[in-house]
């Protein structure tokens, strides 16, 4: 044999490959129809999918070398997969195998302590921070875990920390807010507003319509601050083969504030308002003028209003002395604005025409809220106060 002839019958014999001395594997239709729908699954995991393509492919006959190179797989993990398949059957071979769980190494000394921790402040421990973060925390763990008796907490992470916390549903780096009850009158005066929601609903299920009851129940509030801002440039509006909505301009300008007091009919769900810059006493005392020139002289008008101080003030309570046996108040308690209805009405208000407001002038603004309030009353919506039942533990 000459040497060319022995060079060119080494380099094929190096290109087919060893062939392996595994035994063969040998199918039945039903394990190759399972081997052949895992393989071109996309929904199965991916690593039973890869079990799948090897099996098959060492079935057909191909060298380790050539399923090597095909699916981009290690010789061991080939060999590992085919060494099961010969051995226990190709199902069993696709799943991983059994292994029993891991003792767990965090004791529930340890845990409760880093429970503890989490239920204190950053600040108390001498960080700058005023929220644990899950980084902060855990570092702060691995350090003083050894001292306080918990060493299996010296490799604890992230991950490690949140388990912990989120097993008890514990947020430290949250914050819900709540309002603190100041009010010693508090149960009593809510109980009062809504023993008067429950009169009115009475009252207007007895009503015959354009029916005024001999106690009429209005709800009073302001909502102060709505802001009168004016665009730089023009407002863009959608167009058929452009914007698809109304763009706007980074850019504004604002032109101050202006208040609006609002009188709620809580029987027929007219609005009465007026608008102002200021919120003062003389605006308060020009709706309540309104309010009485709309009523017939022989009700009484029933007010659910807050504590603010030009309800209360001196100039108020000359007028109010003027027209004797006319008004009575009923105030919310402090921090108990949500008992009022008319809150309601000032939610629905920012919701649809005061939201992403923009005007020319603060006139406008006024003359636009006015005209949302006349919209309103057109077609009137009777609030009604429907839970009774309040669990004040969730506030």
């Amino acid at each position: 044999m000459n040497k060319i002839s022995y060079i060119c019958i080494k380099t094929i014999g190096a290109n087919m490959g060893r062939k392996s001395q595994r035994a063969k594997l040998n199918l039945t239709d039903k394990e190759l129809e399972l081997l052949t729908k895992v393989s071109n699954s996309k929904t199965i995991a991916y690593r039973e999918v890869s079990r799948a393509k090897v099996l098959k492919s060492y079935s057909e006959g191909n060298s380790i070398s050539k399923i090597c190179k095909d699916l981009k797989i290690s010789r061991e993990s080939i060999y590992e997969y085919i060494d099961r398949g010969l051995s226990i059957g190709i199902e069993a071979a696709l799943k991983d195998k059994y292994h029993s769980p891991k003792v767990p190494t965090i004791t529930e000394e340890a845990k409760a302590w880093v429970v503890s921790l989490a239920c204190t402040k950053p600040k108390e421990h001498g960080y700058a921070a005023e929220l644990w973060s899950y980084s902060q925390l855990s570092k702060h763990v691995r350090k003083e875990a050894e001292v306080n008796g918990h060493p299996c907490l010296l490799k604890a992470v992230k991950a490690t920390i949140f388990r912990i916390l989120n097993e008890r549903q514990i947020k430290p780096h949250r914050i819900r807010y709540y309002l603190e009850r100041r009010d010693k009158e508090f149960d009593q005066k809510m109980a009062e507003i809504l023993c008067v929601y429950k009169e009115v609903n009475l009252q207007n299920e007895s009503l015959n319509s354009g029916e005024y009851p001999s106690i009429i129940t209005i709800s009073i509030d302001e909502k102060p601050g709505i802001q009168a801002i004016k665009n730089i440039a023009p407002d863009l509006n959608p167009t058929i083969n452009g914007n698809k909505e109304i763009r706007r301009d980074y850019e504004y300008k604002r032109l101050g504030t202006l208040s609006l007091l609002a009188g709620l009919d809580l029987h027929s769900g007219i609005i009465i308002a007026q608008v102002h810059e200021r919120h003062r006493s003389r605006e308060f005392i020009s709706l309540l003028k309104e309010i009485d020139e709309k009523y017939p002289k022989e009700c009484r008008i029933r007010i659910i209003l807050d504590n603010h101080s030009a309800h209360i003030s001196k100039e108020t309570m000359n007028y109010l002395s003027s027209v004797p046996n006319r008004f009575m108040y009923i105030h919310t308690p402090k921090h108990g604005s949500w008992l009022n209805l008319v809150e309601t009405l000032f939610g629905k208000m920012a919701r649809t025409f005061l939201k992403a407001i923009r005007v020319e002038t603060k006139k406008e603004l006024k003359d636009r809220i006015m005209k949302g309030i006349e919209e309103i009353n057109e077609a009137p919506v009777i609030y009604k106060w429907k839970n009774f039942d309040i669990d004040l533990s969730s506030f």
